[in-house]
């Protein structure tokens, strides 16, 4: 069986890296990812994994593997920042407060598709001016889901979490590693 990433991302096969997996191809999906009117940031985010994978062409040897992250506060969804402006307005909303990070895993292969979402509360230290100011000219923020990275500059923010490192990064090993092997992909953790 063959690989395939439905994403472009640098995080996440760096993380495939880390089972033991290099993909055999990468296909990022072309989708529109608006939030629906109404909907529930883990519907939205579920809905998403999904459709990316089910938007791409697969050959019967082939298992592909999409997945989509969001930052929620309440029921706001925090998505990749427009500019420095939103990721400044991301950045206060989360100041001093929990939140969560939503990352929904979709496998697809010749036998079906596979879902799982992992919610990760994440805590965010109180910032300052110098705090904010500082992370938005590093550029760190841009294309990032709530406007920070936490394996990055942005994890000085976050002094506490509940739930998987992995997933706030964009992949939660531990589930995708379960999901892949119920489609026949093993790495070096099997």
């Amino acid at each position: 069986m063959k690989l395939i990433l439905g994403s472009a991302s640098p995080r996440r096969r760096e993380l495939l890296a880390q089972l033991g997996l290099e993909p055999a191809a990468l296909r990022p999906a072309e989708i529109d990812e608006t939030p629906a009117k109404g909907e529930s940031p883990r519907d939205y985010v579920t809905r998403m994994a999904r459709e990316k994978a089910m938007a791409l062409e697969m050959a019967a040897d082939e298992v592909i593997l999409s997945a989509d992250t969001t930052v929620t506060c309440g029921r706001r969804i925090l998505g990749k920042p427009d500019d420095e402006k939103q990721a400044a307005e991301f950045l206060w909303l989360l100041s001093g407060r929990r939140h969560h990070v939503l990352t929904a895993i979709a496998v697809r292969s010749a036998s079906g598709l596979r879902e799982r979402l992992v919610d990760t509360v994440v805590k965010f230290k109180p910032l300052s001016n110098e705090d904010v100011n500082g992370y938005l000219a590093s550029g760190e923020w841009r294309g990032k889901a709530g406007g920070y990275a936490i394996q990055g500059l942005g994890g000085a923010f976050v002094p506490w979490l509940q739930g998987s490192y992995t997933g706030v990064v964009g992949l939660p090993l531990s589930e995708t590693a379960t999901l892949l092997a119920a489609a026949g992909i093993k790495g070096e953790w099997a």
